[in-house]
């Protein structure tokens, strides 16, 4: 893994959907940086590494499946829904073991691709629009939501790379 930075801006800094609100496009900069990060950080990694957790970290794959199931948790609140049964299921699944970091991705990928249709259909709307988040039905906005997709996809971008340079440094 090379730290050497690319030539190519920041997807924020690429004057891209400029067509979009400014919230909107954010949220969607913030996941195509994510997912060009991941890819760079951790699609070599092998299937053992993938699902190392050193120092009792959580593993590369939970990262990215969390990150793809939070996202689409998310995203259901900001459209104003529950979760489904499927979520809740794919919730429980975000410890599994399995896989290599290129399925892994592929899901992930699969997910950033269906949430830039879910973003672009929200961004007309208010961001100040009442939405409310789990089973207690704690209060926020489209907009608080919108953000969080994008502050807590970040979030987990960056633990799941310091996972991924540790592992590729043994």
């Amino acid at each position: 893994m090379s730290e050497k930075k690319e030539s190519r801006p920041e997807p924020w800094l690429r004057g891209t959907l400029g067509e979009l609100p400014p919230l909107a496009r954010g949220v969607l900069h913030a996941l195509e940086l994510a997912q060009e990060d991941l890819h760079k950080w951790c699609g070599a990694l092998s299937a053992q590494q993938v699902r190392a957790q050193p120092a009792g970290l959580a593993s590369v794959a939970f990262q990215l499946r969390h990150i793809a199931g939070s996202i689409d948790r998310l995203l259901t609140y900001a459209e104003g829904g529950g979760l489904s049964d499927m979520q809740m299921q794919r919730l429980q699944n975000e410890k599994s073991p399995g896989g290599t970091a290129e399925e892994i991705l592929a899901e992930l990928d699969a997910t950033i691709a269906r949430a830039g249709h879910r973003v672009r259909a929200l961004a007309p709307l208010d961001p100040a629009l009442a939405r409310t988040v789990g089973k207690k039905r704690l209060p926020t906005t489209l907009g608080g939501l919108l953000v969080h997709v994008a502050d807590h996809t970040q979030r987990h971008v960056g633990q799941a790379i310091i996972t991924a340079k540790l592992v590729s440094a043994k």
